[in-house]
C-alpha cells in the first residue's frame, strides 16, 4: 500500500475522491486500515447509525477536530441586487453567521478568539477554519484567497471549510482553491436546500438545479482533492416527504462527498417569519422530522459523510420549531427513533 501511494493517486471509500498529497500518506494508510476487513455498512459508525463528521475527521486526522466560524466580510448575489434582493427567505440578517467573529477583525484574530470559545471542549487543539456566513467565494478573488491562506497559516488549523453558492465560484477562485487543496485539507459547502424548482423559487435561491450540477462536476474535475458538501433543508413550505427524499437522491446522484441535513428553522426578521406568522405553513414536528430523516439516511451510501442531521441556531432568533432549542433532548429522541426504526446508512439501495 505504501509503495502504491508513492506512485499513484488514490481514492477514499465511495464518494471520497482525493489525490493524496505526500504529507497525507500516513493519514490515508491509517484511514484505509480502518476500513479493511470490515463490513461497509458498519465501518466508522461511532453513533451506530451513520458516518458522521466526527468519524470522518478522526479517520482523516486521527483525532477530534472542531470548527471555528470565520466571517470573510462577504455578501450574496441574491441580497445585493445582482440576482435578487433579501437573500434566501430563511436566512438571518447575519447570513447564518450568528456564531462567527466580527468581520472587522483579521482572519488570524478571529481564529484566536474562536479557539478560546471551544478550548474547554478539546485537548487535541486541532481546528478547521469555517468561512461560514453569506457566500464566501463571492467577492474579490485575490482578497478571498489571501484570507483562506491566512487561516491555514495559523497555528493548530488542520484545514478550511468554505460555505458558498454553486453560482459563485469563479475561475480565479477555483484555480486558487486548486493550488490550496493540493497541500491542504479543503471542504467546499454548497447551499442547495432542495431539488424542487418551485420550492427553490419560493425561498429566493435564485439559481436553477442545473447550476448546481455543473458546479459539482466542475469542482470534482478541476479540484479532485476538495471534499464537497451539500446543504439540504427538510420541511420547506409545500414540500411533501417524497419531495425531501427526492432531494436526497438528487444529491447522492451528484456524487458529492458529504451532506448536511437540517429541519427548517423560522427566525425573526426574515421573510419566512412573515409567512409563518401569517399562518401560511407549519413546521415539522420532531417525530415527523426524524421519521423522514431516518429514511433519508437509509438512502445515503455508506461512504458519504453525513456532516449534520440537526441544527441549533441562535436561540434569541428562533421562533419555530421550538423543539429544536433543546439539543440534548433532540439527540436523545433521535437516537430512540433511529433505534426503533432500525436506521442504518446505506441500508436502502437506490436505483440508478
Amino acid at each position: 500500500l505504501g509503495a502504491y501511494l508513492t506512485t499513484s493517486s488514490l481514492c477514499f471509500p465511495p464518494h471520497h475522491p482525493y489525490m493524496v498529497p505526500p504529507h497525507w500518506y500516513p493519514l490515508v494508510c491509517s484511514f484505509y486500515l480502518n476500513f479493511m476487513n470490515k463490513d461497509e455498512l458498519s465501518v466508522n459508525r461511532s453513533n451506530g447509525f451513520f458516518f458522521s463528521a466526527s468519524d470522518f475527521y478522526k479517520s482523516v486526522f486521527g483525532k477530534k477536530v472542531y470548527k471555528i466560524a470565520i466571517d470573510a466580510g462577504c455578501s450574496c448575489p441574491n441580497r445585493d441586487g445582482t440576482k435578487g434582493t433579501g437573500g434566501c427567505i430563511f436566512c438571518s440578517q447575519k447570513g447564518s453567521g450568528e456564531f462567527s467573529q466580527k468581520k472587522e477583525l483579521s482572519v488570524s484574530q478571529q481564529i484566536e478568539n474562536g479557539k478560546l470559545l471551544v478550548k474547554s471542549k478539546t485537548k487535541d487543539n486541532s481546528y478547521i477554519a469555517y468561512f461560514q456566513n453569506f457566500t464566501n467565494t463571492y467577492g474579490d478573488s485575490k482578497s478571498l484567497i489571501k484570507k483562506y491562506n491566512e487561516a491555514l497559516e495559523c497555528k493548530d488549523i488542520a484545514g478550511i471549510s468554505i460555505a458558498t453558492r454553486p453560482d459563485c465560484i469563479s475561475d480565479e477562485i477555483l484555480e486558487g482553491l486548486k493550488l490550496i487543496s493540493e497541500k491542504n485539507f479543503v471542504m467546499l459547502e454548497l447551499g442547495f436546500q432542495t431539488c424542487n424548482e418551485i420550492s427553490a423559487k419560493y425561498i429566493n435561491r435564485c439559481y436553477e438545479n442545473l447550476v448546481y450540477d455543473e458546479c459539482v462536476l466542475r469542482v470534482r474535475k478541476e479540484c479532485p482533492e476538495i471534499h464537497i458538501i451539500t446543504h439540504v433543508i427538510f420541511g420547506l413550505p409545500g414540500e411533501t416527504e417524497q419531495d425531501m427524499l427526492n432531494t436526497i437522491k438528487y444529491v447522492v446522484d451528484s456524487k458529492v462527498h458529504g451532506i448536511k441535513i437540517s429541519v427548517l428553522h423560522v427566525l425573526k426578521f426574515t421573510k419566512l417569519f412573515d409567512d409563518y406568522m401569517a399562518g401560511n405553513f407549519k413546521c415539522l414536528s420532531m417525530e415527523a422530522y426524524f421519521n423522514i430523516l431516518g429514511k433519508a439516511i437509509n438512502m445515503i451510501p455508506p461512504g458519504m459523510v453525513i456532516h449534520r442531521v440537526t441544527g441549533d441556531g441562535a436561540k434569541y432568533l428562533l421562533v419555530a420549531p421550538e423543539w429544536t432549542a433543546d439539543k440534548k433532548k433532540v439527540l436523545n429522541a433521535m437516537k430512540k427513533n433511529f433505534t426503533k426504526n432500525n436506521v442504518k446508512q446505506g441500508s436502502f439501495k437506490l436505483k440508478t
